[in-house]
């Protein structure tokens, strides 16, 4: 009896923390070209799953978001604008979907953006970042949840 297996190793050369494979392991296994996903239709398909009516020009103006940070704003060890950040904010404006489901899209998904991203830059870079949104998002209101306080009187009785 022959026993049939196969072992896939995923090498991502260049990045953060990773080392390469030695040349005589690599000469053990076929190499496999990869191409880059496309971000926006996974993007998209995403935003249609989370009940997003606008999902194709979200996506397009998500992922062109990342793409212009990428180029434009400081490199930084930990900035990370690839599949990961997009990831992000898909699940951030999924909860804010769900959350808050009458709510204009666009001011969701502008929340969602902000919110996975800014925390993370330098103060130098937060107006640029800002100013890509603006380019993107032109005259778009950015959703703001009730604060704490603010739900917090909207429970308490008037006192009339």
């Amino acid at each position: 009896r022959r026993v049939h297996g196969a072992v896939f190793i995923t090498m991502n050369p260049g990045y953060a923390g990773r080392s390469e494979l030695p040349d005589n392991l690599k000469a053990l296994f076929r190499s496999v070209a990869m191409m880059i996903p496309d971000y926006s239709m996974i993007t998209e398909i995403s935003l249609y799953s989370f009940g997003f009516v606008n999902a194709r020009n979200l996506a397009i103006k998500i992922t062109t978001c990342l793409r212009s940070s990428s180029e434009q704003l400081s490199t930084q060890s930990h900035y990370d604008f690839g599949m990961r950040a997009v990831n992000s904010v898909i699940q951030a404006a999924g909860v804010l979907k769900r959350n808050y489901p009458h709510q204009e899209e666009f001011g969701l998904v502008l929340k969602a953006i902000r919110d996975c991203n800014v925390p993370k830059f330098t103060s130098k870079d937060v107006p640029l970042f800002e100013s890509i949104l603006s380019d993107l998002f032109p005259g778009c209101l950015l959703y703001t949840s009730p604060s704490p306080r603010d739900r917090q009187k909207s429970r308490m009785p008037s006192s009339a």
